[in-house]
């Protein structure tokens, strides 16, 4: 029997369902934001972020008869409004149940936390109707169900994505250069709601630096270039600061020069910085280390240490 594209088969699932799981992971806010043409010829607010494996959200979908989708831990409307988006999706509104949700992901600081529930609870939604659905799908659902969402659905591809309307805009390539990440929350007593942020009204000027960037963001993903990647990040973070400034920026920047980093990336509407270090270099990671212990001497909180793509083992 042949499936339909998002890997439904012709005819009714209900008889088929089952408990479903699905996982999503973090990020680390992101290497670019801004305004960008897509191939439309139109301008799209857009971003590539930076992922984090550190943190991860796992939704678990019980479904029954009846309509109504409740959550636990209670109150996560964005996860259960998901899972009703994925049920119509597939045919399936006469199907209600219970959505669990467990997360690692700490909330309102720029990891991502809502979008990965809600990446983590259509994942569950449609494994429980034996059904693997595309990552523009998962990215156009996730988008519904939040009005903004981040680009988890794309499983850590760099990618060029229009976060209010679900819209690929671009696949930078396969994967992005070997980077270790280092990251702090500069506020974590002031958790930031997305949704309540009013978007940077960027100028001209910006909008043409914008096109520049996502260019040499491009050939950095294609040559697998981590220090031109980082000065993207870097011209980005700086752009960002103009329009939503983060505390201890300019003492990081610092940071980062002094302990060799190559550039240092910000959650444009979160509380998180990160130095960025060449995950190709040898020293790479003994720098990456200093660099966390000065964080930690200057009385930041929440500093992780993370890798993408580098090789060996730490």
């Amino acid at each position: 029997m042949t499936n339909t594209r998002d890997g439904r088969r012709p005819g009714s699932n209900e008889g088929r369902l089952r408990v479903g799981t699905g996982r999503a992971s973090a990020h680390h806010g992101e290497l670019l934001q801004g305004v960008f043409e897509g191939a439309d010829g139109r301008l799209h607010r857009g971003l590539i972020t930076l992922p984090c494996p550190v943190f991860t959200s796992t939704a678990t979908f019980w479904p029954r008869l009846g309509s109504g989708i409740t959550t636990r831990p209670a109150g996560r409307d964005k996860a259960s409004r998901a899972a009703t988006l994925t049920l119509e999706r597939l045919s399936l509104p006469q199907i209600g149940g219970e959505l669990t949700i467990e997360s690692t992901v700490p909330m309102g600081h720029g990891y991502g936390s809502s979008t990965a529930d809600v990446v983590a609870a259509i994942r569950a939604t449609a494994a429980a109707a034996r059904v693997t659905l595309r990552q523009e799908t998962v990215a156009a659902l996730a988008v519904a169900a939040e009005t903004a969402s981040d680009p988890l659905a794309y499983e850590g591809l760099p990618v060029l994505f229009a976060q209010r309307e679900g819209l690929l805009l671009e696949l930078l390539g396969p994967a992005f250069p070997p980077l270790i990440i280092v990251g702090c929350n500069v506020a974590p007593d002031q958790p930031v709601d997305t949704l309540l942020t009013s978007p940077a009204r960027y100028g001209s000027d910006e909008i043409e630096t914008f096109r520049v960037l996502s260019g040499l963001a491009r050939h950095a993903v294609a040559a697998g270039d981590a220090r031109l990647l980082a000065s993207v990040a870097t011209a980005s973070a700086c752009i960002s600061q103009r329009h939503l400034p983060k505390p201890h920026f300019d003492k990081l920047s610092d940071l980062a020069r002094g302990t060799g980093a190559c550039g240092l990336q910000v959650a444009h509407s979160g509380t998180l910085i990160g130095l960025l270090f060449d995950g190709a270099e040898s020293h790479a990671r003994r720098r990456a280390a200093e660099a966390a212990s000065h964080l930690a001497a200057h009385g930041l909180l929440s500093v992780i240490t993370y890798e993408l793509g580098v090789e060996g083992t730490p």
